[in-house]
Parts: structure tokens; C-alpha cells; sequence
């Protein structure tokens, strides 16, 4: 019996999802979250074919969500929800390692030919996806950051000295610099403004409009 966990903010969304997810997975788990920490729990709880996920909620405000559980679980095929048709959102979610992205303006028989597409090994973009070879190597560089080095670059773009990341995520002031030495390195900056404004292209085309 397939798995699904879906993880979207929105309760009437969330009931249109599942009812496509039936439609091509008839005898499916259903495992429904709000939040990005819940869709992490609900992977980590057992095996999952499909994570259906929202790019804008509670606990999460553009890519670095897809980028995160890409890392944390790269077997598992995810699927963008997003009420944000930009094409460079669409774009970045394809590089980034999305299986499928499917706008929120989409009916029920688009979300299940989606779905299908997906279910068969496929991938489903319907969206024209404009990307400049810049964009390419610029999200192939947010990529290579780990999860912390994610964490260490979002808390370095709220303005946070390097003793305040260290207290916030437990960890020796020693080891920021060296994660922020890291960071540099890879997105290819020499200090904290320029890291900030690449880090910043995680969040294109967001925040979503919220349906209500």
C-alpha cells in the first residue's frame, strides 16, 4: 500500500489533494501535516512514495524546505504545491531535485494526471521553466550547502553575529566561522552581504497568495 505524506497549511487544500491522491493511489496512507518539521517526522516514521509539499508555511517561507528534505531523504520523490506559477519558482524547484511541481490553480484532473505521471517514474512540469545558466550554477551552489550551513546562512540573512548563531544552534563559536568559511566558499562570496543576497534567490516568487 503506497504512502503519502502531505504537507500544506491549508485544510481545504489539503482535502483537494487527497482526494487526487485517491484517484490514482485508491488504497493510499494518507499523512497529512502542517507544518515542514511534521512532513520530516512523517518521513523519518516510516517508508513514503510521494511527499506532496507546499513551499509557504509556518515553519517555512521559500526553498531552502525542498532543499532540506532532498537532503534528508534523496529517495523520496517530491512534489511541489505551490500557489506561486513563477517561472523561475518552477525552474528552481527542477533543479533543486523536485519530481513534479503542480500550481495550486490546477483542477482535480490535472492534480491526477500529475500524480499518474509521477506514480510511473516520470517527472511533470507543465509550467514553461525559464533558467539562465546563471540561475543553473547559482542553484547548484545553494545545493551543496549541508542542512546547517543552510541554517548558519538564513540566521547570518536575520542579521546575527557569529556568538548568537553559535548559542542558538548549540554549537562552538569555532565551528560557525568555520561553517560560514565553508559557506563562502561554495557559493563563491567573500563576506556575509554578498552571502546574503545569493541566499535570498531561495526565496523567488514567495511569499505564496494565500487561498482562502
Amino acid at each position: 500500500m503506497a504512502r503519502i505524506i502531505i504537507a500544506d497549511d491549508h485544510p481545504l487544500f489539503r482535502v483537494a489533494l487527497c482526494q487526487a491522491v485517491l484517484k490514482v493511489w485508491p488504497q493510499a496512507e494518507l499523512v497529512e501535516t502542517e507544518t515542514v518539521a511534521g512532513a520530516n517526522v512523517a518521513a523519518k516514521a516510516g517508508p513514503a512514495d510521494l511527499l506532496l509539499l507546499d513551499l509557504h508555511m509556518e515553519d517555512s517561507d521559500g526553498l531552502t524546505a525542498l532543499l532540506d528534505l532532498r537532503h534528508e531523504f534523496p529517495a523520496l520523490p517530491v512534489v511541489v504545491v505551490s500557489a506561486s506559477e513563477d517561472s523561475r519558482v518552477v525552474s528552481a524547484c527542477q533543479s533543486l531535485g523536485a519530481s513534479g511541481f503542480i500550481p495550486k490553480s490546477a483542477d482535480l484532473d490535472v492534480m491526477r494526471e500529475a500524480l499518474a505521471q509521477i506514480r510511473d517514474g516520470d517527472v511533470w512540469f507543465n509550467i514553461e521553466a525559464t533558467e539562465s545558466e546563471e540561475d543553473t550554477a547559482l542553484f547548484d551552489k545553494l545545493a551543496s550547502l549541508t542542512p546547517a550551513q543552510r541554517r548558519i546562512l538564513n540566521l547570518v540573512s536575520q542579521g546575527m553575529l557569529n556568538k548568537q548563531i553559535a548559542y542558538q544552534m548549540e554549537i562552538s563559536e569555532a565551528t560557525v566561522k568555520a561553517h560560514i568559511t565553508a559557506i563562502f566558499r561554495k557559493l563563491g562570496v567573500v563576506n556575509r552581504t554578498q552571502a546574503v543576497l545569493v541566499a535570498k534567490q531561495l526565496d523567488i516568487g514567495l511569499p505564496e497568495v494565500k487561498s482562502a
